[in-house]
C-alpha cells in the first residue's frame, strides 16, 4: 500500500509538473484504493481516495493553462473524491481530515471560484497542519499555508500575513527536496512581494523560479508563469 501510495504520488507530481499525463498517476492510486478495500485497511482507503482527486485536481489544472478546458463533471468528480475521502477521515479520526479539507478547499477556490466557501475548509485544514508535518507529509503543509496565503493576497488584502504563509509554504517545499515543486513556491512567494512594493526580494524570486523551472523542465505554462513574473518585477524595478 505504502509502495503504491509513493508511486503513484511521483507518477501524479510528474504529470502536475512536467509531462502532463496522468495515466499512471490514476492507475496507481485505483489499484491502492482497491487494495486497502479489500484488506479492510480504511485509513489506506481514504489516503487512495484522497489521491485519487487531487490526480483529477491537477489534470484540471493541466487543462485549463494548456487551454484544452474543464468539464463541469470532471470537478463534480473530483469534489465527490474529496467528500468520500473526507467521510471516511472524520470516522477515523486524527490529522489525515487535512487533506480532504485541502481538496474540497481547492474545488471551491480554483475550480469554482467561491472563496467564501473555500475559505473555512482551509481554514480548518491549518489547524491540523502541525499533525499533517508529524506524519511526513510536507507537500500538504505547503498546498494548506499556499492556498491560505492566496486568500490573504487576494481576498482579505493582508499581504504581510500573505506573505508569511507564503513563506512557510516555500520551506516546506524546499524541506521536501523534490525540485518540481519548488518553482511555483518560489513564483507565488515572488508574487506577494511585488504586490508589497518589495521589488529587489520579488526580482530575486522570480529569477530563482524561472532558472529553476527550466533546469528541471516543467510544463512551459510553469515556465511562463515565473518569467511573467520576473518581466513585471524588472519592469517595476524600472520605474
Amino acid at each position: 500500500m505504502v509502495e503504491l501510495l509513493a508511486r503513484g504520488d511521483d507518477a501524479l507530481f510528474e504529470g502536475g509538473y512536467r509531462s502532463g499525463d496522468f495515466a499512471a498517476a490514476h492507475e496507481l492510486f485505483a489499484a491502492a484504493e482497491t487494495r486497502a478495500a479489500a484488506e479492510g485497511d480504511r485509513a489506506g482507503e481514504a489516503d487512495a481516495v484522497y489521491y485519487r482527486g487531487l490526480t483529477m485536481h491537477y489534470e484540471s489544472i493541466v487543462r485549463r493553462f494548456s487551454g484544452t478546458g474543464i468539464d463541469a463533471a470532471d470537478i463534480d468528480a473530483e469534489e465527490v473524491l474529496f467528500r468520500r475521502s473526507l467521510a471516511l477521515n472524520r470516522a477515523l479520526g486524527g490529522a489525515g481530515v487535512a487533506r480532504p479539507l485541502f481538496g474540497l478547499g481547492l474545488v471551491m477556490q480554483v475550480l469554482r471560484r467561491d472563496w467564501a466557501a473555500a475559505e473555512p475548509l482551509f481554514r480548518e485544514a491549518l489547524e491540523l497542519v502541525d499533525g499533517v508535518e508529524a506524519q511526513g507529509d510536507l507537500y500538504t503543509c505547503s498546498e494548506i499555508h499556499r492556498h491560505i496565503g492566496f486568500f490573504y493576497a487576494v481576498q482579505d488584502v493582508q499581504l504581510p500575513v500573505a506573505i508569511k504563509h507564503l513563506e512557510l509554504s516555500l520551506t516546506f517545499r524546499e524541506r521536501l527536496g523534490d525540485p518540481r515543486r519548488v518553482p511555483s513556491g518560489l513564483a507565488a512567494l515572488g508574487d506577494a512581494h511585488l504586490a508589497h512594493g518589495q521589488v529587489e526580494r520579488a526580482v530575486e524570486l522570480f529569477e530563482r523560479a524561472a532558472q529553476n523551472a527550466r533546469e528541471v523542465g516543467l510544463l512551459s505554462f510553469w515556465i511562463a508563469d515565473a518569467e511573467r513574473g520576473l518581466r513585471e518585477a524588472l519592469e517595476a524595478r524600472d520605474r
